[in-house]
């Protein structure tokens, strides 16, 4: 077998090839006239591919499900529990095949946040240190709202031409999940972001959008710090 270089090209440290940056997002569910189906899933990637640039960890793709509560109907989602397994088969791929120890999973689908819940047992079943990054989700805003908006302008992936119909929430009911009247209920936040975009509209604005970028992808980089000291 090949002795690998692994000082070669543009790493922080040798160690860092045992991390891997996984995204995981939602490819199927609505965000609006302006922006695809598969916004999350994008964002998310772009932000583990470019934190696995700048570190040398390894770009692990992307988790193809999804999950959703109960109570927002906007899309094709899985249960927890087979998102679960899920993750667990794709890390132990990647342990199996990569020698991968460590894991930033870059979450952009805010309905995945339960999966947190479950992550000691993630842990136990692949033997790995986990770290599971939200930093987009509390950043970003309402879902398909400006934040989202102003990313995906980034990225080259919106449709500025339906910008004003995007804020019309009576027939696009997913942007600020206006539409959902429990999880409005129970969730304050959801709340919140279902207002604004009713009485506030949504803008696109590159340059916040590249600051939304920017702050997830330096929270990702200071997972991977952290987990080359763990």
């Amino acid at each position: 077998m090949a002795e690998l270089r692994l000082r070669a090209g543009k790493i922080r440290n040798p160690e860092v090839h045992k991390i891997g940056i996984i995204a995981l997002g939602s490819h199927l569910e609505n965000h609006g006239p302006a922006l695809p189906i598969d916004t999350d899933a994008k964002i998310g990637a772009h932000i583990a591919f470019q934190s696995s640039l700048q570190t040398g960890a390894k770009f692990l793709g992307i988790i193809f499900p999804a999950y959703e509560l109960d109570t927002i109907d906007h899309g094709v989602h899985v249960s927890l529990e087979e998102l679960k397994n899920n993750v667990i088969n794709t890390l132990n791929q990647a342990k199996k095949f990569l020698d991968i120890e460590k894991v930033v999973i870059v979450n952009s689908h805010g309905g995945n946040i339960p999966l947190m819940t479950e992550l000691w047992d993630i842990e136990d079943k692949t033997d790995m240190a986990i770290v599971f990054n939200n930093k987009v989700i509390s950043s970003e805003g309402p879902h398909g709202g400006s934040g989202e908006l102003s990313m995906a302008k980034v990225l080259d992936i919106v449709d500025e031409t339906e910008l004003e119909n995007q804020g019309n929430v009576h027939e696009y009911e997913e942007v600020g999940l206006y539409g959902f009247k429990q999880a409005r209920c129970d969730d304050p936040n959801i709340e919140e972001g279902a207002r604004d975009v009713e009485e506030n509209g949504v803008y696109i604005d590159e340059d916040y959008g590249n600051k939304l970028f920017n702050l997830a992808i330096n929270s990702v980089i200071f997972d991977v710090e952290k987990l080359l000291d763990f």
